[in-house]
């Protein structure tokens, strides 16, 4: 039997539940009123007429003079369509950090036949520096390095030792260019 009047052990202490109780009150004041605050805002930043309303209003206080609203829809729909398109720019189809290192065609890096990558391919006839080897990739895919090539697209010809299952090694011609290389983390695009 319990004897009566026994205090039990708190877990936590009550100023540490008191300001539990803060965090979390803050936690759900954040997650249902300030969190979707960016969204709203972005889904109303899509309509202009808004904007241009308050514009056209604020220029007849201030008596500019006859003021064409059509003026305004025209000028910002202009902008709209005059974005640079490049036609060239293709789907990107998974991103990620990878390892990336850099190999050449020197006896130690390879097999026995050098220049030959795993698909059949002859780097050194080739002699352009966009080749890749990778085991998480098929054959031909084709991957972007945005942070450390920009644009350059390099072409997935060769593999690696199977125990390099999620990293990327870049072909390069020159030996030292390919030691100064070293190891690198950075993000890949495999494009579409």
């Amino acid at each position: 039997m319990r004897k009566k009047g026994k205090k039990y052990k708190h877990i936590i202490s009550l100023k540490l539940a008191k300001y539990l109780d803060l965090a979390l009150i803050f936690i759900l004041l954040f997650d249902y009123l300030l969190y979707p605050l960016p969204a709203i805002v972005r889904a109303d930043a899509g309509n202009n007429n808004y904007i241009i309303e308050k514009q056209v209003i604020l220029m007849k206080i201030l008596d500019v003079g006859a003021i064409d609203k059509t003026v305004f829809l025209n000028n910002s729909q202009e902008e709209e369509n005059h974005l640079p398109v490049n036609s060239n720019i293709k789907e990107v189809k998974l991103s990620g950090n990878y390892t990336i290192t850099a190999y050449n065609s020197k006896a130690g890096q390879t097999d026995n036949s050098p220049c030959i990558t795993a698909n059949g391919f002859d780097v050194c006839k080739n002699g352009v520096e966009d080749t890749v080897a990778a085991n998480f990739l098929p054959f031909g895919a084709k991957v972007r390095i945005p942070d450390l090539f920009g644009d350059r697209v390099f072409v997935v010809r060769d593999r690696m030792h199977p125990r390099h299952k999620n990293r990327l090694d870049i072909w390069m011609i020159n030996y030292e260019d390919a030691k100064q290389f070293g190891v690198k983390v950075a993000k890949i695009e495999v494009l579409e």
